[in-house]
């Protein structure tokens, strides 16, 4: 069963935005795939001060297929009009079915509608998701029309699975979709190619970038307790500043 990895690397975005974006862009992804009738096994979202990411295990490769009825004419109608219905709905002689209702026997079309390809399926959503996607704060830029919180620089958006590694290929106002990123601006800005959500999260590591909020607030705290007390000071206990 494939998973999905996408990231939305932007310029920084402020802290007290962050973790209610990616929550909010996460539950709105959600609800775009399961339009589509596509499940999944869990989803999470991260966020960093330049970056977006969610990730979603457990998809199927396809949607599911999809039965679909339409009414026809009386059972005693014209040839004709069998016919013309059989013709508008695309169905044959084997995908009737004749049943009884007030006013008589009527055909019945039973279609089954093939599932689409995931990729298709992620393509649409991640775009539908992305365009709606309201910030408290948003801004345009350039030519384009797309409101984000700062400008779009990138989008990460991979399936992988037991066969490897595949990108989700479709474009937003002019941002192509790839496999790359980047990580801290300062200190390892340059661009690296990602497998999986663990290859994601382990070189973004090693490019100084940690993936997850809590874990970035937990080393912050570490550190400033270990300073405080190798300095013989006293560490004062703020709880939003450690958040922002």
């Amino acid at each position: 069963m494939p998973d999905l990895l996408l990231e939305l690397y932007s310029e920084e975005i402020p802290a007290r935005m962050q973790r209610d974006a990616a929550a909010g862009l996460k539950s709105l992804l959600c609800k775009k795939l399961s339009a589509y009738s596509v499940t999944f096994v869990a989803a999470a979202e991260y966020s960093t001060p330049r970056r977006v990411c969610i990730a979603i295990r457990g998809l199927p490769e396809s949607s599911p297929v999809q039965k679909i009825e339409r009414k026809g004419p009386r059972e005693d109608a014209p040839e004709k009009a069998l016919s013309g219905f059989l013709r508008s709905t695309g169905a044959t002689a084997e995908n009737l079915e004749l049943r009884e209702d007030k006013k008589g026997r009527y055909y019945f079309a039973v279609l089954a509608v093939p599932g689409r390809p995931l990729s298709e399926i992620v393509a649409e959503a991640v775009g539908g998701a992305v365009r709606e996607f309201v910030w408290p704060k948003s801004m345009v830029w350039g030519a384009g029309q797309l409101r984000w919180v700062r400008p779009l620089h990138s989008i990460l958006c991979v399936l992988h699975d037991k066969s490897g590694c595949r990108t989700v290929d479709f474009e937003i106002e002019g941002i192509r979709t790839g496999n790359a990123t980047r990580g801290h601006r300062f200190m390892s800005a340059s661009e690296f190619r990602v497998a999986s959500f663990d290859d994601y999260k382990a070189k973004l590591e090693q490019a100084f970038v940690i993936l997850d909020p809590d874990g970035r607030k937990e080393r912050i705290r570490a550190g400033a307790e270990r300073l405080a007390a190798e300095n013989e000071l006293n560490l004062v206990n703020d709880p939003e500043l450690l958040k922002e």
